[in-house]
């Protein structure tokens, strides 16, 4: 059975951090006043209904803070989520992989950090607002259409992603802000393409990684086709490459070599390799003959 709130914690005018996190059943009341809340934070609780969390939220004029972490069936009643916090500066959203949801809606222009976890297989809609003050994104979803997520996010300087549905996307988005890009290897491996995308649309990339989230293992990687054109970040701004677990495959080394071929501006290469101590030496030494166009890049290996 679900515990139920008192009715007087909606009201506590000097709360300021509020988590629930369990066996509740988050019904709230007509009457709300939460004045002082900055820090929210709801993980595997039950929902009354699907106005519940944006009843809760819209009586939160302060709050900067807000974590939902919706596990396993937890939204029992189908609908959409609602996260529209003016004050918001820092949302992280869980959805699961068995949640079936119809959609979220996030409106939080005034948002700096965004992660979004959407494992879920359900096929839902996502309705999201600009975000023009977004600083650091964290992007694991597994989304048909990625227009409304993408175009909410061109300003965002520091971005982790693994999505393969950014190669739906084309051409037609642009991260004018974009310093520092990190790409899970899921997406790396799902087409040669995802590269040339990103690259292309984040002109004043300073930093690149390529690197495993948590739990993600590729199936093998495609054959990488060299871009016809090079990237104006490598030519121009990119200072810093890493690639965490290198085996030293062809396709692999292929895409380190061409960076390393064309990065003019390049200070540091980092190669994370995954192998014998014998086999990390014939990488190093592979990859030390390779050509340089930064004369001052170090070539790094841990």
């Amino acid at each position: 059975m679900s515990n139920i709130l008192p009715s007087n914690l909606f009201t506590c005018k000097s709360l300021v951090v509020l988590k629930l996190v369990g066996e509740i059943l988050l019904d709230v009341p007509r009457v709300v006043s939460l004045p002082s809340l900055k820090t929210l934070k709801i993980q595997s609780v039950r929902y009354f209904d699907e106005e519940t969390l944006q009843r809760l939220l819209s009586n939160c004029p302060i709050l900067e803070d807000l974590v939902v972490d919706l596990r396993d069936y937890d939204y029992e009643s189908a609908g959409k989520l609602t996260v529209a916090v003016p004050s918001l500066q820092s949302l992280s959203l869980y959805i699961p992989y068995c949640q079936d949801l119809d959609g979220f809606v996030i409106e939080t222009p005034n948002l700096k950090y965004f992660k979004l976890m959407d494992h879920s297989i359900s096929g839902h809609y996502c309705l999201i607002e600009k975000m023009p003050c977004l600083i650091e994104a964290y992007l694991e979803v597994n989304l048909p259409d990625m227009k409304s997520l993408i175009g909410s996010i061109t300003s965002v300087k520091r971005l982790t992603i693994c999505s393969e549905g950014i190669m739906m996307l084309g051409e037609g988005f642009v991260f004018n802000q974009l310093e520092h890009l990190e790409v899970c290897f899921c997406t790396l491996f799902s087409s040669d393409l995802v590269i040339e995308l990103l690259l292309k649309a984040s002109s004043n990339l300073k930093r690149l990684g390529f690197s495993f989230m948590e739990h993600h293992v590729p199936q093998g990687m495609v054959h990488w086709n060299q871009p016809t054109i090079v990237p104006e970040c490598i030519l121009s701004s990119l200072e810093s490459f890493s690639w965490s677990k290198y085996t030293g495959e062809p396709e692999e080394r292929d895409i380190v070599v061409y960076i390393l071929k064309h990065a003019l501006h390049l200070k540091t290469a980092t190669i994370n390799s995954y192998g014998s101590d014998v086999w990390k030496l014939e990488m190093l030494k592979e990859l030390e003959l390779s050509p340089r166009a930064s004369a001052t890049c170090q070539l790094l290996f841990d």
